[in-house]
């Protein structure tokens, strides 16, 4: 049974989110909201996967943020997709203090000992051809977040016993699963949704570089296009997070060298700064009006103190002319950012003018009886269509109008309790 609304209603104590905002900043919780909700009932009779750990990620200091194992959840591929695999990168926010870090390290984003044993797999990660028609047989991975720094820091504070490994996770995952038949991969495709979005272009050109010049190896970045935009008391908000996160975990030394040669560390853990220098094809689908940016980096509660935006930032109806407009800039200022990533033939857009974080993962955005689309194309078959070519490079890049004109979206309606 597939589904009959548009909207998703999200209850939530307001306060709540607020409070646990301002402690623990941008911690997992608020982004498990926007990846998790809205899951397609149908999903309910979707494949569960077990989770495994890594044995030997520990000889390699490749640990979560506590020091436990990292871990992935796989499902084999069969018939002709045998020899393709899908990576699948967890998202779930960044920790930037010590703080934060520590108490991450009492949820499954910071130890493997929250994780859960095992995880439903739905959206591109479904074994079913009328749910993920391109990619329901092939050898799919989920590689589990659990370092607070998407996949890429590298070091320790030994203080506070926090362990920022997820650069070595990152290869110690790889180099486990290119043992268990990954390097035999005719085709490869590196996925991932927000912070694991962001991760899957920070990984792009050293995912390709595993396989040999045969392999079709692509990527897919998933509500990963974070902009380096002012909040709306003129701040900034997110450099303000990503320049913690850079500065504790160590991810200066991860970054593309042709990044750092002319900007500092916290552009270019910026998505915005890296795009045009990937070398492997990529695809970025974006919603124009990213729920967990408006929410957390466009006008959180700390630049928003008298509330003005707080109707808006829970219910996008409730925006005034305005504030629409001021929206309608951060899409304008997403479409300056890709304009020049749209003009090389390899890569693959689809921005859609929907108040959402993360399709890919979700049934009933994927590809359902009523998904988002643009010029009537699901976002499945776009990503489809881009990673084998089947149509022209118009057809690879698929931009929605501005809001309100897109009927077809599953917006994130956020209520108080």
């Amino acid at each position: 049974m597939k589904f009959l609304w548009v909207g998703i209603v999200v209850v939530l104590v307001f306060t709540k989110w607020a409070n646990g905002f301002a402690e623990h900043s941008f911690n997992e919780t608020e982004l498990s909201w926007l990846e998790g909700y809205g899951e397609s009932k149908a999903a309910v009779t979707g494949v569960m996967v077990g989770l495994t750990l890594i044995p030997g990620a520990g000889a390699k200091g490749a640990v979560c943020l506590d020091g436990t194992l990292p871990g992935y959840h796989l499902h084999r591929g069969y018939g002709s997709g045998a020899n393709s695999w899908l990576i699948q990168l967890e998202g779930g926010g960044w920790c930037n203090t010590i703080r934060n870090c520590v108490y991450r390290k009492t949820t499954r984003r910071g130890s493997s000992k929250f994780m859960e044993k095992q995880l439903l797999f739905t959206g591109i990660l479904s074994n079913k051809a009328e749910e993920n028609p391109d990619f329901f047989n092939w050898n799919r991975v989920k590689l589990r977040y659990c370092d607070g720094a998407s996949f890429s820091g590298d070091s320790e504070n030994k203080a506070a016993q926090l362990q920022f490994r997820g650069q070595r996770i990152w290869l110690s995952a790889m180099e486990d699963l290119m043992s268990k038949g990954m390097r035999y991969a005719k085709q490869a495709l590196l996925s991932g949704c927000s912070a694991g979005g962001l991760a899957s272009i920070l990984h792009c050109d050293e995912f390709q570089g595993l396989f040999s010049r045969s392999t079709k190896v692509k990527c897919l970045s998933d509500a990963g296009l974070f902009l380096d935009a002012a909040d709306v008391s003129g701040g900034r908000t997110l450099r303000n997070l990503y320049g913690g996160v850079v500065g504790l975990q160590g991810v200066q030394q991860t970054l593309p060298r042709i990044c750092l040669n002319h900007l500092d560390p916290t552009s270019c853990f910026f998505p915005q700064n890296l795009i045009n220098s990937i070398k492997t094809p990529l695809f970025i689908l974006n919603a124009a009006y990213d729920s967990w940016q408006i929410q957390s980096s466009l006008a959180p509660p700390s630049a928003d103190p008298h509330g003005y935006w707080k109707n808006c930032r829970l219910n996008h109806a409730k925006c005034s002319p305005e504030q629409i407009q001021y929206l309608q800039g951060f899409r304008n200022q997403m479409l300056n950012v890709v304009k020049q990533f749209a003009q090389s033939d390899k890569n693959g857009l689809f921005i859609n003018s929907c108040f959402a974080h993360c399709q890919s993962e979700r049934q009933d955005t994927w590809f359902a009886d009523n998904s988002p689309v643009i010029r009537n194309k699901a976002i499945a078959l776009a990503v489809g269509d881009w990673y084998f070519e089947r149509t022209g490079v118009k057809g690879a890049k698929e931009v929605d109008c501005p809001y309100p004109c897109d009927n077809s979206c599953h917006n994130l309606v956020f209520q108080e309790a």
